[in-house]
């Protein structure tokens, strides 16, 4: 019998999709959804569900191929040589996704390992939220009544230096400590080094496809492998198409919805909701709701043969 359902699913594809652009961790409303459905009752169902909800990550990607279909098509063009504006985006998305790829293969384990636990996801989540509070008030009170207009927007995404989308790499990487947000650092990154808002979630969008894209590659490989329990096993392909469906629609609403939020009202708001996030989190974690950090998976103990005792065997004496 499959670990989950189909309705549980959609459930967590709908959640991902939403959340995986927002600004809001997308890795703290999928523990607590996961967690309210039964999902993680056991060692080998929690990691397999852990699994599922980073190779749904998929369908975030396929959202944002979808709306951005003519950059994701330009930068192409550009890498054959047919497109220069194309060119120098893929260079400076890469750019910018160097410094994930090079430290979340070095970190990756350790990170899970050390920080994947109560106080460090709260705190992230919380620490989250009051940095976007004080950007907002600091550097986009002046964007706030920015036109939609080309021009009020600055310099395209292939005009910004290689400096500017290193910065934002580097923060990046930064939401390799869970309860960050990818989303959040490098919207933050784009607006601190110069970016207009809507300028700055459109790069964060771009440069989810290799990031995301490698971390749903880098999951399948790793349950492929045997490194934990099979995803597909325990799950089964039904539910991981459902999801993955369910987070591409959803993505593709919240993306389209979150450029324009973003223009008229900021990055406050999502300040306050990821403070409010920690103190739920909290409350389920302190009421043994939700649990937090991987648990051992162990194979069970054969019974005893007959006759059999848990004394230790005798020494026998000279």
């Amino acid at each position: 019998m499959s670990a989950m359902n189909n309705i549980q699913a959609t459930v967590l594809g709908l959640v991902e999709g939403i959340t995986e652009y927002l600004p809001i961790s997308s890795t703290g409303h999928l523990i607590i959804a996961s967690a309210l459905m039964g999902l993680d009752e056991t060692p080998t169902q929690k990691a397999a569900v852990d699994t599922f909800n980073i190779v749904i990550q998929g369908g975030a990607i396929l959202a944002v191929l979808g709306l951005y279909f003519p950059r994701v098509l330009s930068m192409c063009r550009g890498l054959l040589g047919r497109d220069a504006a194309g060119l120098a985006l893929a260079i400076r998305i890469i750019i910018a996704f160097i410094p994930a790829a090079v430290l979340g293969v070095l970190f990756n384990d350790a990170i899970e390992r050390h920080l994947f636990n109560t106080p460090s996801v709260l705190t992230a989540l919380a620490l989250g939220g009051v940095f976007m509070i004080v950007l907002d008030r600091k550097r986009l009170r002046e964007h706030r009544r920015a036109d939609a207009d080309q021009s009020e927007l600055g310099p395209d995404l292939h005009e910004i230096s290689i400096g500017q989308a290193l910065s934002i790499g580097f923060l990046q990487c930064v939401a390799m400590v869970p309860g960050t947000s990818r989303s959040m650092m490098t919207i933050a990154g784009g607006v601190l080094v110069g970016l207009h808002p809507r300028r700055a979630a459109e790069f964060s969008f771009l440069l989810g496809l290799p990031t995301l894209g490698g971390a749903c590659v880098y999951s399948i490989y790793k349950t492929l492998a045997g490194e934990g329990p099979n995803m597909f096993e325990v799950i089964g392909w039904t539910p991981i198409v459902i999801g993955m469906v369910a987070a591409t629609i959803s993505a593709a609403l919240a993306v389209r919805w979150l450029v324009g939020f973003l223009n008229k009202h900021g990055l406050a708001v999502f300040g306050w909701y990821r403070i409010g996030l920690a103190v739920v989190l909290g409350g389920l974690i302190a009421g043994g709701i939700v649990r937090l950090g991987p648990e051992p998976i162990t194979e069970p103990r054969a019974a005893p043969s007959a006759g059999a005792t848990n004394d230790p065997p005798e020494v026998p004496t000279p």
